[in-house]
């Protein structure tokens, strides 16, 4: 195990995904969701192939035992990728990582309705912190104060339906890893959104600007490079070590936002953006305290979660 080194490669990962992520914020006014998930899936296929190539993981990448639940992880996760990219059309860029936060909290929830893990006390009061949090980032979009002509209310609800359907892929990936390899399950995501996305082009899709498509040829290598990168920071230190450095895409999306799209932060997306990071981290801490206690000999009648 090497922490030092699985924490970079997670950072790294986080600004190759917000740098993506503003590539396709600055092609979001005209070109359609569904296009820019086609080419954030179909130029990742390279990066990853070459990854595996690389890794001697070629063979094992592209076997399955489970090809119906790679599809229906690929068309939760195809779905709330594209929910996420209309909703950078709509909101500044760090009000829509903000949001997306809030999907690690709905996966504790959506645990426990569908796969019957215990969920007791203290992380249910994380949870109601984290969406507490992502309802004081939203507020300001819904309110009746808002100016609903902007579409900044219609923005914030994609993006929290985004946050919502990654949280349900997260669901199906746990069931996922039952049976299936890491490498088996990036490869097939990625050519499962490439092949759903496909079929959105009788809606709308358009012919790009050069300055356009390599904007959204680069957002896929990145996307691809993003994937790598989060992939083998888990293979460098446990989960509970790393996972908290995800939090750094706040930080990347906040200068981005500022210094690219003239994106200044209000005092609601950034309390809001802290409540939601606080219960991230809780949950994270949480998870990994119940992971040194199911190490140990249990004790009868101790509640866990």
């Amino acid at each position: 195990m090497r922490p030092l080194r699985g924490i970079a490669l997670k950072v790294t990962s986080m600004m190759f995904f917000i740098v993506m992520a503003s590539l396709i914020k600055a092609v979001a006014d005209t070109v359609p969701p569904g296009q820019a998930v086609f080419f954030r899936s179909f130029f990742a296929l390279p990066v990853i192939l070459a990854w595996l190539l690389w890794q001697g993981e070629l063979s094992t990448g592209l076997r399955t035992a489970n090809p119906l639940g790679h599809f229906w992880r690929g068309l939760i996760g195809t779905t709330a990728m594209g929910l996420g990219f209309a909703g950078l059309a709509f909101l500044p860029l760090p009000e829509v990582t903000a949001i997306g936060f809030a999907a690690p909290i709905l996966t504790v929830v959506f645990a426990a309705m569908f796969l019957g893990e215990q969920v007791r006390a203290f992380r249910l009061t994380a949870v109601g912190l984290g969406m507490l949090g992502v309802m004081i980032v939203i507020w300001p979009r819904l309110s009746l104060d808002a100016d609903l002509g902007t579409g900044e209310a219609l923005g914030a609800i994609l993006v929290l339906m985004g946050a919502v359907f990654v949280a349900l892929a997260q669901v199906f990936l746990r069931k996922l890893v039952n049976t299936e390899t890491t490498p088996a399950i990036v490869f097939w995501f990625s050519v499962t959104a490439s092949v759903l996305s496909l079929m959105t082009l009788p809606f709308g899709w358009v012919l790009p600007t050069a300055q356009q498509a390599a904007f959204l040829v680069l957002a896929g290598l990145l996307g691809g490079m993003g994937q790598v990168c989060l992939t083998a920071s888990y293979r460098e230190a446990d989960v509970s070590v790393i996972a908290p450095f995800g939090y750094v895409q706040i930080l990347f999306s906040l200068a981005i936002g500022y210094w690219v799209f003239a994106e200044v932060p209000t005092l609601p997306m950034l309390s809001g953006a802290a409540l939601v990071i606080a219960a991230g981290v809780l949950i994270i801490w949480r998870e990994r305290k119940l992971g040194l206690e199911r190490a140990q000999p249990s004790k009868a009648g101790t509640p866990q979660g």
